[in-house]
């Protein structure tokens, strides 16, 4: 959902002066910067994207108080959620401040802009506020955000014990948020209780084997080697991927996802939708591990596919980006950085909408664009992806 800034729609590039896809600091004034951050909430998406890139490439010190202004009193509440989500773009002094303030944000995606920012960079003194927010946030928007932020604060033992607590209770998909986060995160100390999920059959089970698998605890192994004899032929994939992760007969089971994600796209108007499915989440959690022959056969099948198929396939590697911009990065370079792959990637995004997260990742490919030497791979790659990705 957008909001909309009903101001006159004056084209951006003449309210401030955007310099190379990069991204230097564009010499603005603060009026101007001004006009362009009230745009962030317009109707119209070529406006809004305008308006962000420019935000971007302004003066951080000029930008950043103007952004943190506009978080506190703006009377759009899609733009106040637009301008803290720039502010840890554009690297702001102000940006980690303005997270922890926006806890207490009455405005739910803020909150959930700054729970994600927590789960990048976790801070102990903020673990027991994200737990007692756990009591209130029941919205299907803001609560997955807020519980990958606690995720990444398990050295605290109630964080610990709560999220175990939270892998058997409460509805079926808030459940397989806290198993997915559980995985992501490496958390060793819910192995238990994720293989009493893995070993029953139900809408959970392949959540949860793929945790295990992500964990990497070699002591889910009999669960994985079970669940190989007892689930349907469409969740072999998954069960592959777990064992793979566990480092468990790789050579044989990649190709196998692979193949079956192949199949899976050849069939998707036939019924072969869920085995595409399970086929590019068990390729995705390998390639966010580092395997690159996973993430190639994302690339490779979803661009030979129909737009029956591929979207589950963009959504894989959506996820990937999200989560590990630098694998996904790396293959961009290695690919050469061909325009269809970063068309896939958008798609991925739009569908995906995680503002912060496509923040981070755009984030990631100016580091590697001002770390990179002039003509290199990277370099382009990187330049590539945000022209592209329209950062």
């Amino acid at each position: 959902m957008t909001s909309p800034c009903m101001a006159c729609r004056i084209p951006i590039a003449l309210l401030l002066a955007v310099v190379s896809v990069a991204g230097g600091s564009a010499q603005a004034p603060p009026e101007r910067l001004r006009q362009a951050i009230d745009r962030l909430g317009d109707f119209d998406y070529t406006v809004r994207m305008e308006a962000s890139r420019a935000v971007r490439r302004a003066d951080p010190g000029l930008a950043g108080p103007l952004l943190r202004a506009t978080l506190q009193s703006h009377e759009d509440s899609y733009v106040q959620f637009r301008a803290l989500v720039l502010l840890y773009g554009v690297a702001a002094p102000e940006a980690a401040e303005a997270m922890e303030a926006s806890l207490a944000s009455p405005n739910d995606r803020v909150r959930a802009a700054a729970y994600g920012y927590f789960e990048n960079h976790p801070d102990p003194t903020v673990a027991p506020r994200l737990l007692a927010a756990l009591e209130r946030e029941t919205s299907e928007f803001v609560r997955p955000a807020l519980v990958r932020a606690l995720a990444a604060h398990d050295d605290d033992a109630a964080v610990r014990d709560r999220l175990v607590r939270d892998v058997d209770r409460g509805q079926t998909y808030f459940r397989a948020v806290v198993i997915e986060a559980l995985g992501d995160h490496g958390a060793g100390y819910a192995v238990d209780a994720l293989q009493a999920v893995a070993s029953e059959q139900g809408s959970l089970q392949d959540d949860a084997l793929l945790a295990l698998g992500k964990i990497g605890d070699r002591r889910a192994a009999g669960v994985i080697a079970a669940a190989r004899a007892g689930v349907p032929d469409v969740l072999q994939p998954v069960v592959s991927a777990a064992a793979c992760l566990l480092q468990i007969d790789c050579d044989t089971q990649v190709p196998y996802i692979v193949e079956a994600l192949r199949y899976g796209a050849q069939t998707a108007g036939a019924g072969g939708r869920p085995l595409l499915r399970n086929a590019a989440s068990g390729l995705a959690a390998l390639a966010a591990a580092g395997d690159g022959a996973a993430l190639d056969a994302l690339f490779d099948t979803g661009l030979l596919s129909g737009a029956s198929a591929q979207a589950p396939i963009a959504l894989a590697l959506g996820a990937v980006a999200l989560r590990r911009p630098g694998v996904v990065l790396q293959a961009l370079e290695d690919r050469g950085a061909p325009e269809a792959e970063l068309l896939l990637l958008r798609d991925a995004f739009d569908m995906l909408d995680e503002d912060m997260a496509e923040e981070r990742f755009q984030a990631h490919l100016r580091r590697a664009y001002w770390g990179g030497a002039e003509g290199s791979a990277i370099r382009a790659a990187a330049e590539a992806a945000l022209r592209v990705l329209e950062f």
